[in-house]
């Protein structure tokens, strides 16, 4: 049994420097042992920045350490599969950045080395570990707003100027799965798939309006949960910046929950005429309630909320969404 999980992270860029990387030196059995970005510049002044013993530029280098007993794959999800194969064959548990992967074939063969190799794979869907989303559930379960009945979300924003004008890698699918709907709505739907279980109805249309780019920046999908409750989202990265939305609506038979789900503005109950607002409360690096659980769960001490298999459900639904498959 592993007394202190020692994390070592392959690519350490944007998402790791306030999300994720320091939580793992503040959670109790915890500490952060090494570093890997492809450029050693970089991941040297990461190193020094935060603290950490050691770096590379060498992912296997880093996988086969001797002082690293855990590793968290913050790369683009193109790469997760491939890493966090190597790292469980070679007896590490992993955390890997969402998407799970960049195809649903992937996630399936993950999960199949997981079982293998009996090392586990969390993925950071850690909206399932925040207060203001534990909130919402704790609303629905406790049957202030009554039965269920439907879902509504829409997600709309303005390209940004690297998506106008750039070549970032969420606009490949390669190494992205998709467009910004991967990146971003992934978040979502593994929020829902932990209220009401897993999706056992998906269907979606999908265009490319703006032309930007190769992917699809425009989704409209209907979705049903096992549970009965149906969920429509609308999802558009390329609008006018008056057309900005992130919404998220929860249709009770008595009442509805209203919250965002990337704004974290406060989560909105509108019941028997009244609405009566719960604020978010997240703490300092998003991720660390979720890291704090996966930790736990790695020393035999409790059970994360957020796994391999649950992510790869999202996945799934991704692509029946997108690529209809």
């Amino acid at each position: 049994m592993i007394k202190q999980v020692k994390w070592g992270i392959i690519g350490c860029g944007n998402v790791t420097e306030k999300k994720s990387g320091p939580a793992f030196n503040q959670v109790e059995g915890s500490s952060l042992q090494a570093v890997m970005r492809r450029d050693l510049n970089l991941v040297q002044d990461y190193a020094e920045r935060h603290h950490v013993p050691q770096w590379t530029n060498n992912a296997d280098s880093l996988i086969h350490n001797d002082e690293v007993n855990a590793i968290y794959i913050a790369t683009p999800p193109g790469l997760h599969a491939e890493y966090a194969i190597k790292a469980m064959k070679t007896g590490k548990p992993v955390y890997v950045e969402k998407p799970m992967a960049a195809t649903y074939e992937q996630c399936e063969e993950m999960l199949r080395v997981s079982k293998e190799t009996g090392m586990l794979i969390f993925v950071a869907y850690y909206r399932r570990s925040l207060p203001g989303f534990l909130k919402v559930k704790e609303l629905i379960e406790d049957d202030i707003i009554g039965r269920v009945l439907y879902v509504n979300m829409r997600l709309t924003r303005p390209a940004t100027k690297d998506e106008v004008s750039g070549n970032p890698w969420r606009l490949k699918k390669d190494l992205a799965g998709g467009g910004i709907f991967y990146d971003l709505a992934s978040h979502q739907l593994d929020y829902l798939d932990f209220l009401f279980g897993p999706v056992v109805e998906a269907n979606g249309i999908v265009s490319n309006r703006s032309g930007l780019y190769d992917v699809e920046d425009t989704i409209s999908a209907s979705l049903r949960y096992e549970n009965g409750v149906i969920a429509n989202g609308l999802w558009s990265f390329v609008t006018s910046i008056d057309a900005k939305e992130d919404v998220m609506e929860v249709i009770g038979s008595k009442g509805k929950i209203v919250f965002s789900a990337f704004a974290h503005t406060p989560i909105y109950l509108h019941i028997n005429g009244e609405v009566i607002e719960f604020p978010y409360l997240n703490p300092d690096h998003i991720q660390y309630n979720l890291i704090n659980q996966l930790v736990n769960t790695i020393m035999g001490k409790g059970t994360c909320i957020s796994t391999g298999e649950s992510a790869a459900r999202t996945n799934k639904v991704m692509e029946q969404i997108v690529y209809k498959k």
